[in-house]
């Protein structure tokens, strides 16, 4: 029985997939639904005799199969998009969707920055950011780019060093005026600590940032940075605080600089696939120029 022709729709399906690793994200992507998505990818396989996806816990991944037309969908790709440009439907630049995921101060502070600028390049290039501030998940899938503190033990993907800082114990004057300024890291024991959850605090490098620090008198947490910043100008404690946050906001002060500095870290995590999307790669080179500037 002959085999049916491969669908240059089909090809665009398994490349979206390939990308993003999960079926209902790259329905979402594409405009369909979860099963057209299914339906497609099980057209192509009939039609090359052989699986191209398998269901790992990384999310969906190609099979060497998969693999061995990929080159194919994504010079498919290339010609729909020559042919949407040649139509004048997008004048210049990038197009497609980038989805990012980063911890909410990396988001604001450096993805947001990066995104506005590579859209005003790009006007046809849609971008979608996450924020969530969590260990890089098994299931690394859903999104383009993944920034994670603390360097990531990946499994086919591509893990790349963003930005180093560290967190530091930050107080205002009027604070430190009413309770006093410790002296030493014992002293925090008398003080109230601004810092995360440790209930939903999930990234190891976050966490060790603790364990040198006495248990402090009270607390007060919050599962968002940016509400461990506004405590701390609210002149309610102590925060535990990223310097590149921290260090711009004139009303804060180091506390006990010399004795206290915790070393992390930014990574980004990508699939292969992609990072040969043009808009993906692109997307990163905009972070890695703002976290320099």
């Amino acid at each position: 029985m002959a085999r049916p022709p491969v669908s240059a729709d089909d090809l665009l399906v398994l490349l979206t997939v390939a990308r993003l690793g999960r079926y209902s994200v790259a329905a979402d992507v594409l405009g369909v639904n979860h099963t057209t998505v299914s339906r497609r990818i099980s057209g192509l396989e009939k039609a090359l005799g052989a699986r191209v996806l398998v269901q790992t816990p990384d999310g969906w991944e190609l099979t060497d199969e998969g693999q061995a037309v990929l080159a194919a969908a994504e010079a498919v790709e290339r010609a729909v998009k020559s042919v949407t440009e040649r139509d004048g439907q997008v004048e210049h630049g990038l197009t497609g969707v980038v989805r990012l995921a980063t911890p909410d101060g990396f988001g604001t502070h450096f993805a947001v920055p990066a995104l506005v600028r590579l859209r005003r390049r790009n006007p046809a290039l849609h971008t979608e950011l996450i924020t969530a501030t969590q260990r890089l998940k098994q299931h690394r899938s859903g999104v383009d780019i993944e920034v994670v503190v603390g360097e990531p033990n990946v499994h086919r993907a591509v893990a790349v060093h963003l930005k180093d800082y560290h967190l530091g114990l930050y107080a205002t004057q009027e604070y430190l005026g009413r309770h006093g300024t410790p002296a030493r890291l014992d002293d925090l024991a008398q003080h109230c600590l601004v810092y995360y959850i440790e209930q939903s605090l999930q990234v190891d490098e976050l966490d060790l940032a603790t364990a040198s620090l006495p248990t402090p008198a009270y607390a007060m947490r919050s599962t968002s940075v940016f509400v461990h910043v506004r405590t701390t100008l609210a002149s309610a404690g102590i925060g535990i605080l990223p310097d590149f946050m921290a260090d711009t906001e004139p009303r804060l002060v180091r506390v006990l600089g010399e004795d206290y500095a915790h070393a992390a870290d930014y990574w980004a995590v990508i699939r292969a696939e992609s990072l040969r999307n043009p808009a993906v790669a692109a997307t990163m080179d905009a972070l890695r120029a703002t976290v320099r500037e």
